[in-house]
């Protein structure tokens, strides 16, 4: 189907790699169009590596460089990282007031996150407890304290005026309502997630199933690739 395109967009989301795998390709295909998008990382990512060579401070400066080269082949604006301890996200009121100003300040259309809802995965595969608060920090954020002046009215006196988001993306839902083709992207967020080796223990592997989970037919029966969300349009 035809999607709008915003101007503006932030992608929040737990983890260095999460914007990529999860939606790689409607960034590329919003960058590409002159969409100025940015991401907020809410986690450093510093337990995200069984390799005993790694410490959590070496780990922390791998992924972030990571998460910059990625974001760059997309054509990402800027990446924020909110230094967070992996496995440790929660979704306070301070976060949400960090996540709020970003908002205010950027003034994005348009919030890419994750289904907070979404707990297992084809009975294969448990949703991080961070991406499901990333999802909820998000959500809270867009609605209603970024558009309300009576919520975090500190903010205010650094000039942060109240800003209304229009849509929210939420990746890996159980029941998306819109789908992207991203066929001319799909080389992108392909070379984007392969930016992020300290996670990539097999590359064919991967390439391989995140391509077969991007697989597709279009209303006329052609092979086409495409990410899946759940969109909520906001009045």
């Amino acid at each position: 189907m035809s999607n709008p395109m915003p101007s503006r967009a932030m992608v929040i989301m737990a983890h260095p790699d999460d914007p990529e795998f999860f939606s790689g390709g409607l960034i590329a295909l919003w960058c590409a169009a002159g969409v100025e998008v940015i991401y907020l990382i809410l986690t450093n990512g510093n337990k995200g590596s069984d390799d005993p060579t790694f410490t959590p401070e070496k780990l922390v400066a791998v992924r972030q460089q990571e998460q910059q080269a990625a974001a760059t082949i997309l054509g990402v604006k800027e990446v924020i990282f909110f230094d967070e301890p992996d496995g440790e996200l929660q979704p306070t009121l301070n976060l949400r007031k960090r996540v709020v100003a970003e908002i205010r300040r950027f003034q994005p259309e348009a919030i890419i996150t994750l289904d907070p809802t979404r707990y297992f995965y084809q009975g294969l595969y448990i949703n991080h407890a961070d991406h499901r608060a990333a999802g909820e920090v998000a959500i809270d954020a867009v609605f209603p304290a970024a558009r309300n002046r009576m919520y975090h009215p500190e903010l205010l006196y650094d000039g942060l005026e109240p800003h209304a988001v229009k849509e929210v993306y939420l990746a890996g839902s159980l029941q998306p309502n819109r789908w992207v083709d991203i066929t001319t992207v799909l080389d992108a967020k392909l070379k984007a997630i392969q930016c992020h080796t300290s996670q990539i223990k097999d590359l064919e592997a991967v390439i391989k199933r995140v391509t077969e989970r991007t697989q597709a037919v279009d209303m006329y029966g052609r092979p086409v690739n495409r990410e899946e969300f759940y969109v909520i349009t906001l009045t």
